[in-house]
């Protein structure tokens, strides 16, 4: 009797879903389904490819290499690391209009963000505003966790203290004079790294939160200083910052510096000669990289990016070709039940 009640009282409800009894289809793949269907997708493929690729070619690329090992490049005078305080110029000319909007990058190579122990070199907690990591930054920060009179550095490891450093400025050559070209460095990180991410604390002024601490050994100012001319682009929201705290990939890579967008270049940059003035702080020589500025626009489908639009022209080109296939190999092969 017992045995009886504890068998009903764990079977399981008597329902369709339960007992498995739900209705099913069973898609019978004939070769009048698969191979127009290879068809379609293909062609489908095909014509996605030529507009990912026709608009890909349709952006404009200028990327200048100025890392300065050529001697006779402007910028060779400041490649040893012992020279501060180093300007150089990277001059250029532009044939025809450069289509705006225009985004400034800089570039770095054979420089590897992606590696585990650099990327894991940082604080969440200090950077998330935390004012108690301020004072005892984790070890995974060291050997960036302390200065040498143990006074705690913020914020603290490797990925910040290794933050780029060098600057741009953009000039137009009109009738022998420079016209500055205005950059807008505004929303240029990520929208989650400035909202939710990275958080100042809530200390006013934001000075008196880095009482006790010490700016990163690489830096040339603290965090709350890293611009004097937007208060509120100071700490771990400063834009430059959190562009940088975004890992790369790859090591090559380029980084979002400025937007062209603004005054008589809203449009992009007109016709004419240009001289970029960069001040040259960040050493890439000693690990063999290179430094370069990109200056690009941008389509409906982001930047310039030709794998995906030959991607899709592969992947399709390959359906159809396997669809051909497969009828030639039906119509020499035919099963009688097909008819």
């Amino acid at each position: 009797m017992m045995k009886e009640e504890l068998e009903t009282a764990n079977r399981p409800d008597n329902t369709a879903f339960t007992q498995q009894r739900l209705p099913a289809w069973q898609p019978m793949l004939s070769a009048g389904i698969v191979i127009p269907g290879f068809v379609l997708i293909g062609l489908a493929f095909i014509g996605i490819g030529v507009a990912l690729f026709i608009a890909s070619q349709n952006i404009t690329v200028l990327e200048k290499d100025y890392t300065g090992v050529e001697t006779t490049s402007d910028c060779y005078k400041c490649s040893n690391p012992s020279d501060k305080n180093c300007t150089c110029k990277l001059d250029f000319s532009l044939s025809i209009l450069f289509e705006g909007p225009v985004f400034f990058y800089y570039g770095l190579s054979n420089y590897f963000q992606s590696q585990r122990s650099y990327g894991a070199s940082k604080d969440e907690y200090q950077l998330s505003g935390d004012l108690e990591y301020f004072k005892t930054p984790i070890s995974a920060c060291s050997p960036y966790q302390y200065d040498a009179n143990q006074k705690p550095i913020v914020p603290c490891g490797s990925l910040a203290n290794s933050m780029f450093n060098d600057t741009f400025k953009l000039y137009q050559i009109v009738n022998g004079t420079k016209k500055l070209v205005p950059f807008d460095g505004k929303g240029i990180a990520w929208w989650t790294d400035y909202n939710i991410k990275y958080r100042n604390p809530s200390v006013t002024p934001l000075k008196s939160a880095f009482n006790g601490t010490v700016k990163p050994s690489f830096w040339s100012k603290p965090a709350y200083e890293l611009d004097t001319s937007d208060p509120s682009n100071n700490g771990f929201v400063n834009q430059d910052f959190l562009v940088w705290m975004r890992r790369a990939a790859l090591p090559d890579f380029r980084k979002l510096y400025r937007r062209i967008t603004e005054g008589d270049y809203a449009s992009g940059l007109p016709a004419g000669n240009y001289s970029l003035e960069i001040a040259y702080n960040y050493p890439v020589l000693s690990f063999g990289g290179r430094k370069k500025v990109v200056f690009s626009n941008v389509s409906w489908m982001g930047g310039k990016n030709q794998f995906l639009g030959i991607a899709y022209l592969v992947v399709g080109s390959l359906c159809v070709v396997m669809s051909m296939v497969m009828l030639i190999v039906y119509a020499k092969f035919k099963f009688p039940e097909d008819d």
